[in-house]
């Protein structure tokens, strides 16, 4: 369109100038029309030249603009194109063999399984479709609605409180980690599972609200009493219903969720038996079963049945109950039998097929849910998801398994170890040792990135616009060593194809140089070999300088007070405590941790006891959910002869704890080691 408009406007006033007025120019100025002019200079004609004459200037004025630009990006692009990297003959006949040795392989040996129509899974004689719409594979976007990942959808309500749930696990290896000073404990350190950091990712950038009560949407989209479902989006919504009422249940604590053997083996496939033990539901074998936990009168007096929550029994004021099941999980009488008692029980039974007596809700693959019986009835849309997605959701629920993986599982293998950040450093520029640079006058350029994420210039604050580009300021700080594009575009892009996200990584780092380049010509990002890299001769790090101050302080003979204070002043805030990127978690605890093991280790070698409680002080309030840190400090205060202080450190402790939801809250059963 830019093309368009600037070539009409180069075309179209030479071209209106020529047939209105005519060429600029018919020859010089005759005797007698000079003569004439002094005589009389303003007449129409005259005036009309003077018009003409400035509106071919105009034209020149932009053609040479517009030359001037189009020689500028030529240049440009020949100067980019001279330092291309060129294949050498090796490597253009390896790639050439490694092309025909693709094209030339059958399809069976293609290790990514091609999409295939949706089969019937078959489960004795009960079959049911499982398909998910491809638009919800392509790509990972948050709507008003929300989130799309790779295996599903997920509603707003629901994607909340998968964050929150993300968050306390984290929360939970926090207070669980024991400071040492020679040999930390990184080993819980893993990340998240994908799907649970690319929610984490969509929702990173938007406004954080506390999570909602997913199960109130479900209970208004569904008829009172139940619903079978029907269609190829039958299985992928009944695994929204299992993780929507799972999460509710551990986020709202009046609701529980009954579902029948059978039924969890065909959502969950082979993760079935080794990771339903671990949730918090209630598993039955019969229709029978699940009947008797319906009844009311079945149970004495303040009793705890099994599925429900402590100290709150069947008559609960407001506690609600799920129950999923599959068509086949009993004979017809034992359905209906079944559904009457939901009914009665105002319990929500839903069939994972057709529901006897009705009424049964057809399931689109984009979990749509229509009623045939009224199609002009509104089509509300409830979770969806296919069996990885839903193992990786449940699996920041579950309680952790102390027994080893069966190997006949079949389950994923154990995430990969994502240890702390690198701790070679670049060698780094101080303030006794001047910057050798050329440019006049000098600049400074230093990244912030603990606390607030900025890049100042001269202690000035640099605007950056993409939010990408941050990002790979702050990822490139906390590997020194660099990064190639894989891992750049895995960090602010998870769950996606690395195929489609080169574009918008060249787009990032360009538009981040520009930035940084329209304020300072000194060249902060290194590229070379597919490996990005900050120059550290042309920028300070904060988090750099932490490590070197973290490393003084363990080797040098200064006192334990002097050492810490220094670190202290090197630790203003948190790992980019502003930003929620899922890829940090690993490398913001890993930061925190350095910081409390020396806290722990200065306090052990300190002979004041006083001096002593001091640091252990000041590491809780660097890390206020750490147990360790308030054990230490608990025993140095009874050791002073305070134990009412140190009571009243560990009640504040559990008051804390219970405030995060960390103990005794409505998420006791989040894993803290994946």
């Amino acid at each position: 369109m830019s093309l368009l408009l600037v070539l009409a406007f180069l075309v179209g006033p030479p071209a209106m100038l020529l047939t209105v007025i005519g060429p600029p120019i018919r020859g010089w100025p005759t005797t007698d029309q000079l003569r004439a002019w002094l005589q009389q200079p303003l007449t129409e004609q005259t005036l009309t030249a003077g018009l003409a004459i400035g509106a071919w200037l105009i034209w020149l004025l932009v053609a040479y603009t517009v030359a001037v630009r189009i020689i500028i990006r030529l240049r440009a692009t020949t100067a980019w194109l001279r330092r291309m990297p060129l294949p050498t003959p090796l490597q253009a006949t390896a790639s050439g063999v490694a092309g025909a040795a693709v094209f030339g392989v059958t399809t069976n040996t293609v290790t990514t399984t091609p999409p295939q129509p949706p089969q019937p899974l078959a489960t004795g004689t009960a079959a049911f479709h499982d398909e998910i719409a491809p638009d919800d594979h392509r790509d990972q976007a948050v709507g008003e609605d929300g989130v799309t990942v790779a295996g599903g959808w997920l509603p707003r309500d629901v994607a909340e409180q998968v964050t929150a749930a993300a968050a306390l696990v984290w929360l939970r290896r926090r207070r669980d980690y024991q400071p040492h000073p020679t040999h930390p404990n990184d080993t819980d350190l893993t990340p998240l599972p994908p799907t649970v950091t690319a929610v984490q990712a969509a929702l990173a950038d938007t406004p954080t609200t506390p999570p909602s009560d997913g199960t109130a949407a479900l209970l208004e989209a569904l008829p009172a009493g139940g619903v079978g479902l029907t269609g190829p989006g039958t299985l992928p919504v009944g695994r929204g219903l299992l993780v929507t009422a799972i999460l509710a249940g551990q986020r709202h604590s009046p609701t529980s969720l009954i579902v029948t053997k059978a039924t969890l083996a065909i959502l969950l496939g082979p993760a079935a038996e080794t990771l339903g033990r671990r949730l918090p539901l209630t598993i039955v074998d019969t229709v029978d079963e699940a009947a008797q936990l319906l009844q009311p009168a079945g149970s004495v007096a303040g009793e705890v049945i099994p599925g429900q929550r402590r100290g709150e029994t069947s008559s609960g004021h407001g506690h609600r109950k799920i129950v999923l099941l599959n068509d086949h999980d009993g004979d017809e009488q034992q359905l209906k039998q079944l559904a009457e008692t939901g009914n009665a029980a105002a319990v929500l039974v839903v069939f994972l097929g057709e529901r006897p007596g009705g009424p049964n809700w057809h399931a689109d693959s984009t979990g749509h849910l229509r009623d045939p019986h009224h199609p002009d009835m509104p089509s509300p849309r409830l979770c969806i998801l296919d069996q990885t997605a839903t193992t990786d959701l449940l699996t920041v629920i579950a309680s952790p398994d102390p027994a080893p993986p069966h190997p006949a599982s079949g389950g994923r293998p154990p995430l990969p170890y994502v240890g702390p950040p690198e701790l070679p450093l670049p060698r780094q520029v101080t303030r006794h040792e001047p910057l050798r640079l050329s440019t006049a006058p000098r600049q400074r350029l230093r990244l912030r990135v603990l606390g607030d994420p900025q890049l100042l210039i001269d202690g000035e604050p640099l605007t950056i616009r993409r939010s990408a580009g941050l990002q790979v300021l702050v990822y490139l700080a906390v590997h020194p060593s660099g990064a190639d594009t894989a891992q750049l575009t895995d960090a602010a892009w998870p769950g996606l194809p690395r195929h489609s996200l080169t574009g918008r990584l060249y787009t990032a780092v360009s538009d981040l140089r520009s930035t940084i380049r329209t304020a300072s010509d000194l060249p902060v990002i290194d590229h070379s070999d597919d490996r990005y890299r900050l120059n550290p001769a042309h920028i300070d790090v904060d988090l750099w300088q932490l490590h070197t101050t973290i490393h003084h302080a363990t080797t040098a003979l200064a006192p334990a007070t002097t050492a810490w204070r220094t670190v202290l002043d090197a630790y203003p805030a948190d790992l980019a405590a502003t930003r929620a990127w899922p890829w940090l978690d690993p490398h913001r605890e890993a930061t925190r941790r350095r910081i409390i093991d020396l806290c722990a280790t200065l306090a052990a070698k300190e002979p004041d006891s006083h001096r002593a409680l001091q640091l252990l002080e000041d590491g809780i309030r660097i890390d206020p959910y750490n147990a360790d840190l308030h054990r230490l400090a608990g025993r140095a205060l009874t050791a002073l002869g305070r134990p009412e202080a140190a009571a009243e450190l560990q009640l504040r402790h559990q008051q804390s704890l219970r405030r995060a939801n960390i103990d005794g809250g409505n998420f006791d059963l989040i894993s803290t080691t994946p």
